[in-house]
């Protein structure tokens, strides 16, 4: 299976682009560098958990710094696109490693107030504290010499973004690839309507855009793909061509009403609205999740 590709510079301005897929969550982390400077961002770095066991992992994370080290580049961001709900952030434990600020959508401040409810936790801060820099839209920042900026997209979560770097975007949940359709919107916060317009921001851009998205689960057992261009999803999206915004609302209520949560939701937001940070042990030295019962009612059984 592949689990690795690059996207090369187009010319300047333009990153390179690595992807990393991780086939137990059908994720996709990146490492986006700037051909000039070797300054380079990560985006959406997975921490391994699983489930059965407890568990809990670097190897993904690991393979992002090993690829670091041997292309000699220096980590100058650490991005969340959104707070994930299939696998745990790996964003503290990179900050940990390389010293590189981490970032997300100031967004994130009403996800945190949204599952501090669900969790019941009083003391939970909600103001976005756990990241160093919360980004809102229309910011921009450097990667070396390349530029970047931020496109609020809401819809699968309040607090997702888009960040357009060059001639790249890293779309996380809003499209999948052209074979496959748009994601889900049905998670606590999600709104068809809100994904609808974030989607029509991002099929704005130019059409030679690439589009690298947060996921991929290689529909007719295709190997992964995580790379596309605004044209390609324009003309081929199932989900999308030929659709007005309301044949896509009911188009996307109707499928999602029969999708059974990921299994890793009330795991990982636990975790990834405090910015990839384990819960603090207890007194015995274990580290606990907190697990609610019946908190996302009406969520289709498996």
């Amino acid at each position: 299976m592949k689990t690795f590709a690059l996207s090369q510079s187009t010319g300047a301005g333009s990153p390179d682009v690595a992807g990393f897929f991780d086939p137990r969550t059908f994720s996709v982390q990146y490492i986006v560098s700037d051909p000039a400077t070797k300054q380079c961002a990560i985006i959406d770095p997975v921490l391994d958990f699983d489930e059965k066991s407890g568990a809990t992992a670097t190897f993904c994370a690991d393979a992002l710094l090993k690829y670091i080290e041997e292309e000699g580049l220096t980590v100058a961001w650490i991005l969340d696109t959104h707070p994930h709900a299939d696998h745990f952030s790996a964003a503290q434990y990179l900050k940990e490693k390389t010293g590189a600020p981490t970032a997300i959508g100031q967004y994130v401040t009403q996800v945190q107030a949204l599952w501090k409810e669900i969790y019941h936790w009083p003391e939970m801060p909600t103001d976005g504290r756990q990241w160093d820099t919360l980004f809102v839209e229309g910011d921009t920042f450097a990667i070396g010499e390349l530029s970047a900026r931020v496109l609020h997209s809401p819809g699968h979560t309040l607090a997702s973004i888009t960040y357009v770097i060059g001639d790249a975007a890293f779309v996380h949940d809003t499209l999948f690839q052209p074979d496959f359709g748009t994601a889900r919107a049905d998670f606590p916060g999600g709104d068809a309507k809100s994904l609808w317009n974030s989607i029509q921001q991002i099929l704005a851009l130019p059409g030679n855009t690439r589009l690298f998205t947060g996921h991929d689960y290689m529909p007719d057992g295709r190997e992964p793909k995580w790379q596309s261009s605004v044209d390609e999803q324009r003309a081929n999206n199932p989900h999308l061509v030929g659709k007005s915004e309301e044949a896509y609302i009911a188009l996307r209520h109707q499928r999602d009403g029969e999708l059974p949560m990921p299994k890793l939701i009330l795991h990982a937001l636990q975790v990834n609205t405090r910015g990839g940070r384990l819960p603090e042990p207890e007194a015995n030295g274990k580290r606990y999740l907190k697990i609610p019962l019946d908190a996302l009612e009406g969520a289709a059984w498996d």
